[in-house]
């Protein structure tokens, strides 16, 4: 399987531009290179592209905003309201105000485009298979000179593509270590250390770790514009792990009890099954219990009544986990544990491999059950139809499983 991720064109480019074997160097230090092959930027998203989405969606800040001259813009400027014959509001986009927008210097930003595009939705997936952690991308088209987000930090790692044209940045190291959302030091003071400052060109990637203060801007750049992408990768902490034993100790009747001020507390006792409670789950298992107890993703419900089943892909949050137990193969995954004869093992293999299969010719590589095999996952979710819009996302990235 992590062969399989690792194959994904976005993944393998990405891993060669930063100098990457694997995950292991995300969130450690600073990385800036350049993509190999400049036919992968245009296929990931174009401007166009992006523009077309927020004609055809409705869409709503947070999730989509615009800025000029590094405020915000109201809604109203560049919203309105597509009422039907029949009186039903649907609040949409006005592209001819957002275009006026455009021409002028703006900087237009779609949150999760994970959520409205198959590519980025797919290019999220396998990036969380690779990472073993929770991805989204964010999309940020900038025109003529207009200026960017003022000097800021994340919680959480990036990994940015420069898709289309040029912007300035500016990456200056941290002024506290590994900062975090919810912290006890607000960390508003800048550094004064400058990492990097240049140009980001169409075709270069960076990864900046959390918590390093940024900024990009087109100002001063003239006639033109800026498309990148920012893949925002929320790795798990020590208070990640402290938070879910806090869920685990409700099991136990002593954390229940009251903490009464009006009596001795037994705080040896407390103290004893806490510290038991930590010694019965480590921070590894910790991090195997979030990948398997994600919750599913969003998917086209198979329907018999709409047509066969052609093709399927898995679309876990993360790669299931396959266990040989001698007669018997268990899979583990997004809260459920199938068991199933140990000569299904080749077809799982090949449909949970985060690639597309066609079941035709899967079934002449795994044999005929690979179809009654695909039936169940899709019926348990650990895998979806592949629909011709969520195929478009693989097509020209992914090969299928059967290539």
């Amino acid at each position: 399987m992590e062969d399989a991720v690792r194959e994904h064109r976005l993944i393998s480019a990405i891993e060669t531009a930063l100098g990457w074997n694997g995950a292991e160097e995300l969130g450690k230090d600073f990385a800036r290179g350049s993509l190999e092959d400049p036919s992968l930027v245009s296929r990931l998203l174009t401007p166009n592209r992006l523009l077309d989405i927020a004609m055809r969606r409705s869409l709503n800040r947070p999730q989509f905003r615009c800025f000029q001259k590094g405020v915000e813009v109201h809604p109203a400027v560049y919203c309105t309201d597509s009422v039907s014959p029949r009186g039903q509001s649907i609040p949409m986009v006005d592209m001819r105000s957002l275009g006026r927008l455009l021409r002028e210097g703006a900087t237009l930003i779609l949150d999760q485009a994970n959520v409205f595009d198959p590519t980025m939705e797919v290019a999220c997936r396998a990036l969380q298979w690779w990472s073993r952690e929770r991805v989204q991308v964010n999309a940020y088209l900038t025109t003529n000179d207009a200026a960017g987000f003022p000097l800021h930090w994340d919680d959480h790692d990036v990994v940015i593509v420069q898709l289309a044209g040029e912007k300035e940045w500016e990456v200056r190291s941290t002024s506290r270590k590994v900062p975090m959302y919810r912290d006890s030091d607000p960390n508003n003071t800048p550094s004064d250390e400058i990492v990097w400052s240049g140009l980001l060109k169409t075709g270069d990637v960076m990864h900046i770790p959390r918590g390093h203060w940024h900024q990009a801007t087109r100002t001063g750049s003239g006639s033109g514009k800026s498309l990148h992408v920012t893949f925002g990768i929320t790795k798990r902490t020590g208070a990640s792990w402290l938070a879910w034993l806090a869920d685990w100790c409700r099991e136990r009747e002593i954390f229940r009890h009251d903490l009464d001020r009006g009596r001795d507390l037994d705080d040896k006792a407390l103290t004893a099954a806490a510290t038991t409670l930590i010694g019965e789950r480590s921070p590894a298992d910790f991090l195997i219990a979030y990948e398997q107890e994600t919750a599913l993703p969003r998917h086209v419900p198979f329907l018999g009544i709409l047509g066969p089943l052609d093709a399927v892909v898995c679309t876990t949050h993360f790669p299931p986990r396959i266990e040989e137990n001698g007669e018997t193969v268990d899979v583990v995954a997004a809260g459920k544990k199938l068991t199933l004869t140990a000569k299904a093992l080749p077809a799982l293999r090949l449909l949970l491999s985060g690639r597309p299969v066609p079941l035709e010719r899967a079934a002449a590589v795994a044999g005929t059950e690979v179809k009654e095999l695909a039936e169940i996952l899709v019926e348990e979710e650990l895998c979806a139809v592949v629909t011709p819009e969520l195929s478009s996302g693989y097509t020209g990235l992914v090969t299928n499983a059967v290539s």
